[in-house]
């Protein structure tokens, strides 16, 4: 067996089967009959030049014969599809999701400035979150950035993470769990609560039965009226983080700073699609008390605050559900201050009441 053959005797070059490679990409090469141990070994030695680039080959690509038919034409493609999977796996993406819409990188700090505009599209039922920032937005708990655990106070890096789980999951159980944002009492999201809050308990008893200025279940629940509202697909668009420091007497102290974008339409809606964007922004700090210095039971946290942002939620007196405005209802309130509901550089703003302005949005 003589140098450079493989052992079936073919004996082409390394320079014929990176040309093919090549051309193949062009849709100008016939394939040789070679053995996929070269092909590898060829494939590999292009993966290492970083001067040669898939993109630049398709840009300058020679024209294809018009006399090449629509499955040669599609087989061609097929190869790229290939090629780009063999040589350059992380360039798959750029085939199939549009170069202008790519999904932003997850938020690890407070943004310095506002998403940048996006062009002005009404969303549709396919397309809900067209026109808006919340479209390069990850969908549900995936929005909501967790950090690497450490030790804090009394707890060890382990203890951390599982708090900073739960934490989460809190955020998920109040304002993603879909019987939730129906108008379903949220007994998961409860469960996570610090049963000896005597405060927030209190409230939790009357809100839901009464809702009042002092007592709205939106201060921590996201819901609306299953005989008014009804989501718009299986998908709420999120963004934001989730923080950590040691607080009083010891305790992991989680901040949570998270944006919620929920398309939404009439429940009845007939021939009438509209679709409204209702968008909360919420910041809840969580104190997981040391059970030596803080009565509390196992796996739950107290609340130490809550805040939050609405647009399109409703501006009259609390209902205990978000009420998005439809048809002529869908009016901006002259005295109230221009917001952009997807800013999130400034901090969260502060808890509703009816005796609020209703701001009006630069977008939504």
């Amino acid at each position: 067996m003589g140098a450079g053959t493989e052992p079936d005797g073919s004996s082409r070059s390394d320079e014929e089967w990176e040309r093919f490679l090549r051309e193949s990409v062009a849709g100008v090469a016939d394939a040789p009959k070679e053995p996929s141990s070269r092909a590898r070994d060829v494939a590999k030695r292009l993966r290492a030049e970083p001067s040669r680039d898939l993109e630049g080959w398709r840009t300058h690509a020679p024209a294809r014969p018009k006399r090449r038919t629509g499955w040669y034409v599609a087989g061609v493609v097929g190869s790229l599809v290939v090629l780009v999977v063999a040589l350059a796996p992380g360039r798959t993406v750029d085939l199939f999701v549009g170069a202008d819409s790519p999904q932003v990188a997850a938020e690890t700090a407070r943004p310095t400035e506002a998403p940048p505009a996006e062009a002005a599209r009404r969303p549709t039922l396919r397309e809900p979150f067209r026109g808006s920032p919340a479209a390069r937005w990850a969908s549900g708990a995936a929005g909501i950035s967790v950090p690497k655990a450490e030790a804090v106070g009394w707890m060890s890096a382990a203890e951390v993470e599982r708090a900073l789980a739960l934490s989460r999951d809190f955020l998920v159980a109040s304002g993603l769990d879909r019987g939730v944002l129906r108008g379903e009492r949220p007994e998961k999201a409860i469960s996570l609560i610090n049963p000896h809050q005597k405060d927030v308990q209190r409230l939790l008893r009357t809100a839901f039965r009464t809702p009042s200025e002092k007592s709205d279940p939106l201060f921590l629940f996201s819901r609306f009226q299953p005989s008014r509202t009804q989501l718009v697909g299986d998908v709420v668009k999120t963004r934001g983080r989730l923080t950590y420091r040691e607080g009083e007497r010891g305790a992991l102290q989680v901040t949570a700073d998270v944006t919620f974008v929920y398309p939404v339409m009439r429940a009845k809606a007939g021939g009438e699609d509209e679709i409204v964007r209702t968008i909360v922004r919420r910041e809840l700090v969580l104190s997981w008390d040391d059970p030596a210095k803080v009565i509390t039971e196992p796996g739950t946290f107290s609340i130490v605050s809550y805040k939050y942002d609405m647009t399109n939620g409703g501006c009259g007196a609390p209902t205990g559900y978000l009420v998005p405005p439809f048809g002529k209802d869908h009016r901006a309130d002259e005295s109230g201050a221009e917001v952009d509901p997807y800013d999130r550089s400034a901090p969260v703003g502060r808890v509703r009441s009816s005796e609020d302005e209703c701001a009006r949005a630069t977008r939504s």
